[in-house]
């Protein structure tokens, strides 16, 4: 009688044991199965995240030369139109009109140039060294008004022979 509880009792442990182990592998083995699929997707979202970056960036890339394009149009198109007046104007309007712009441009910088050169030479005298007072006389105003004039008179030189 032993025999049959024990052998019965033991073949159905030992069969549920069996039975039961395929379950617990596929148990374990879709844990890792979604664990992957997590992971992959958390760097499928980070590669979207990238690309929509790298869109935005195009666009505004896009957008800046388009700025640049227009800017460049808008400077060609104040040429031409200041040529049309000075041209229909004629005589000693016409020469009053051309003259308006490089005499601004003579004041604006002796005006400028002279202010910084007084600033620097008191500067110096207070005891300022050289290369700090060179350093603030070349401030991003001033340098960007030399720039600026400088861009006006030479680049549209070099932009109407290149029939810009």
């Amino acid at each position: 009688m032993f025999d049959l509880i024990g052998g019965g009792l033991l073949g159905g442990i030992f069969g549920g044991i069996f039975r039961l182990a395929p379950e617990v592998l596929k148990f374990f083995d879709k844990k890792n199965e979604r664990l992957h699929e997590a992971i992959m997707f958390s760097r499928q979202c980070e590669l979207e995240q990238m690309r929509g970056q790298m869109k935005l960036a195009e666009i505004g890339a896009q957008r800046e030369a388009a700025v640049d394009v227009g800017v460049m149009d808008a400077f060609q198109s104040a040429i031409e139109q200041q040529a049309t007046m000075v041209k229909a104007a004629g005589g000693w309007a016409a020469s009053l009109s051309a003259s308006v712009r490089p005499v601004v441009t003579y004041w604006i910088l002796l005006v400028w140039s002279f202010v910084h050169l007084w600033f620097g030479w008191n500067s110096w005298i207070a005891g300022a060294s050289p290369m700090e007072v060179f350093k603030m006389m070349m401030s991003p105003d001033f340098s960007a008004l030399l720039a600026g004039t400088i861009n006006y008179w030479f680049l549209d030189r070099t932009l109407k022979q290149r029939g810009l």
